[in-house]
This record gives C-alpha cells, structure tokens and sequence, in this order.
C-alpha cells in the first residue's frame, strides 16, 4: 500500500485481523457467507488458480480450497492475519500459498490467476484506481477481477451515520455508486467491465451496539441475519454490497 493509504487504514485492518479464526470452514448461518460463496461460485471451476488480496484469515479461501476445488494464494498486509490464515489451512489439511507484503512489491507474478478478487479492501483507499489496476494485472488474460465493497451510498450508510459514524469516516464514499466504481477499471486492460448490486439484507454493516444496548443490538443482528438467510433474491435497495466486475483483455 502506498504511504498515505497506510496511515488511514493501518490500524483498521490490525484490529480486523487482531482475532483468531476458530479451524473451520464459515458458516452458512452467516448471511455475509452465503453471499460471497454465490459470487465465487459462479466464478470459479476446479483446477482454477484464485487469489484474494487482503485475504486474512482465510475463511472464503479455505471454503474454495475445500469445497470447489481450486488452488489458492492470498496476498495480506498483517503478518498476524497471514499467521492465522496459515494455522487455519494447516488445521482443515489443506494448501495455500500466503504473503505477507505490500501488494504494490508483491513477488506474485503478474497475469497469472484464473480470479483474482478483494472484499471490502479498496474503500480504504483515498484514491484506488491504482489498486484497482493491480487486480487487474494480477489476472491472466481472460480471468477476473472481482472486486466488493461495501455500499453505503443508500440505507446501510444512513444508518452507520447515526450508530457509527467514527467507522464509516474510514471508508471512501465518493466511490460507493456504479458510475464511479465503474470508472476505477483501466479501460485499457478491460475487455469487459460490469457493476452491480448484490446480496441480501445484512445486518453486519451497521455497527448497532454503539447506540444500543448489547443485547438488543444482538437480538437485533440476529434477527437480520436471519431474514437475510432466509430471502430467496437480492433486493437492489437491501443489497449490503456492490461489485465490480473485470475480465482482462486476452
């Protein structure tokens, strides 16, 4: 990451990667789960060479390892996020190939992975076109980048602003609609470049227990969280996420 990336998202990501991961595969309980393993899903086959930057610890990788059949690498700035990640795969029995690095030096060669993907990574970026293009070219010749962020641009940011508005200050705004995640792709290496809206209601975006009492902030997220397993197609307006979708030119 570049210097003035570092000092804004520095200590985010620390306290992100602070916790140990329990040895086993994320749960389908958890409707953030659910939405990623559809995205991923329908992007990977088996045999594919997939690569997550700012992948600690490991969970969605771990499920892609496990259960679809590909090779994984992930690309991480905290060595104790990296730690865990490698204590998780050694756990379940299975292979990875984790860095630690700043993914601007990364010893990972360029234009080698089927997929490349980040989740809730460059919103942290004042500006991230370069890191952007880094996926990008981390891609083989007609792979994918897939790149989610969070969206706040509509309800789910209103109500951060209200129970946390400390959180959301760390994340880039300006960047949260499909006309300006659209225009981060470098068009010269895009051969086909799409945004969207997805995943259903999800409570874990909003940081309830800073304006409620613990256990109805829990109550709360649980009852969520469980409408959100519970509904059968995304809603644009509830949809926690947004995606930006690149194939590479071949």
């Amino acid at each position: 990451m570049h210097d003035e990336n570092r000092k804004t998202t520095q200590g985010f990501w620390d306290s992100v990667h602070e916790a140990k991961p329990r040895a086993r595969l994320p749960s389908l309980l958890v409707v953030t789960t659910r939405d990623l393993q559809r995205l991923l899903s329908a992007e990977v086959r088996p045999g594919m060479e997939v690569l997550e930057i700012g992948f600690a610890p490991g969970k969605q990788l771990a499920y892609l390892a496990a259960k679809r059949g590909v090779r994984v690498a992930g690309l991480d700035y905290s060595q104790t996020g990296v730690n865990h990640a490698r204590e998780l795969f050694s756990a379940l029995g299975l292979e990875g190939d984790f860095r630690c690095e700043d993914a601007f030096q990364t010893s990972f060669e360029h234009a080698r992975f089927d997929v490349v993907y980040s989740v809730g990574v460059i919103e942290h970026f004042e500006d991230p076109r370069e890191f952007v293009r880094l996926h990008v070219e981390l891609a083989r010749p007609g792979g994918t980048a897939l790149i989610l962020i969070p969206d706040y641009g509509g309800i789910y940011g209103k109500l951060q602003r209200h129970f946390d508005a400390d959180n959301l200050a760390i994340h880039n705004l300006k960047i949260m609609n499909p006309e300006s995640l659209e225009e981060l792709a470098p068009r010269d290496l895009a051969n086909d470049v799409r945004v969207f809206r997805c995943g259903r209601i999800n409570p874990w975006q909003v940081s309830w227990h800073k304006r409620m009492p613990r256990p109805l902030a829990l109550l709360t997220s649980f009852a969520l969280n469980a409408a959100g397993v519970l509904q059968p197609f995304d809603v644009g307006p509830l949809c926690p996420m947004l995606a930006l979708r690149i194939v590479r030119k071949g």
